[in-house]
């Protein structure tokens, strides 16, 4: 696995880089097209990533202002992500394209710039900076795959699919506490075969709980953008088959999810 910083930013600048070509080719109507995340269109997708770009900018940059904020922001009835879809949806989605390329370059100096040893504030646990880069990493291929499947389109490949992976394995603790759940000690071994057929593979060789089946079923099983039940991911053991049940990679409240056969 990728540890550096230039190599983590190297990866997402490639997930962004395909997101960027598809949005550079929409039409208005298309930007208004709604995405499998009830209510929200293509352009949501966009302002919200934007937002959270921002939002880890300033955690990294100006840890304790991004406190304030989120302390203040969550404070606020309602969803806090629907908020930040609608105060956007004035915009053109070509504004909303903007801001999104200024966030994300902002947001990759920061990195570069970070002490690799800090601590950064996030809204669910602290984390390491790389972990907050590999955080960005599955936001952006997570929302991107939103937007293409809102547009019908296929989701190019790039490097940025391991480190999905990677965090998806790494948030098997998150899973099961967003859920209210107790987190098992029974080690889980995951192999996975990747695009080009090489084998990824985390935890003990002598596991009895073990996921398997292509890396990119499991990817967006634990980013809760297909249901388990449509893809080709198999669990074995009580401990696999549950986590397949509620996988998350992302923090915060338990996600929804996708429903079995909607892309079927």
């Amino acid at each position: 696995m990728p540890v550096s910083i230039a190599d983590l930013v190297q990866d997402l600048t490639e997930e962004t880089g395909v997101l960027t070509a598809c949005l550079d080719s929409l039409t208005p109507a298309e930007w208004l097209r709604p995405t499998p995340a009830e209510g929200w269109t293509v352009q949501d997708q966009i302002s919200h990533l934007a937002f959270f770009d921002g939002a880890v900018t300033t955690a990294v940059t100006e840890p304790d202002q991004f406190r304030s904020e989120r302390d203040a922001a969550l404070r606020e009835p309602g969803s806090f992500v629907d908020r930040i879809a609608a105060a956007s949806r004035a915009l053109s989605g070509k504004e909303v394209a903007a801001r999104f390329a200024e966030a994300r370059a902002a947001m990759i100096v920061a990195f570069l710039a970070a002490d690799p040893g800090a601590r950064v504030p996030w809204y669910g646990p602290e984390m390491s900076v790389a972990s907050a880069l590999t955080a960005r990493i599955m936001e952006t291929w997570a929302h991107g795959q939103d937007v293409y499947d809102g547009l019908d389109r296929p989701h190019p490949l790039t490097a940025a699919l391991r480190q999905v992976a990677h965090i998806g394995v790494r948030a098997l603790p998150n899973s099961f506490t967003s859920h209210g759940r107790h987190v098992p000690t029974a080690p889980v071994r995951v192999e996975l075969v990747a695009p080009d057929g090489e084998a990824w593979v985390w935890g003990p060789d002598d596991a009895t709980d073990r996921v398997h089946g292509p890396a990119l079923d499991f990817c967006l099983v634990v980013t809760q953008r297909r249901h388990r039940d449509d893809t080709a991911i198999s669990a074995d053991g009580p401990v696999a088959d549950e986590w397949m049940d509620i996988a998350q990679a992302f923090a915060g409240q338990a996600g929804t999810g996708r429903t079995p056969g909607q892309f079927a």
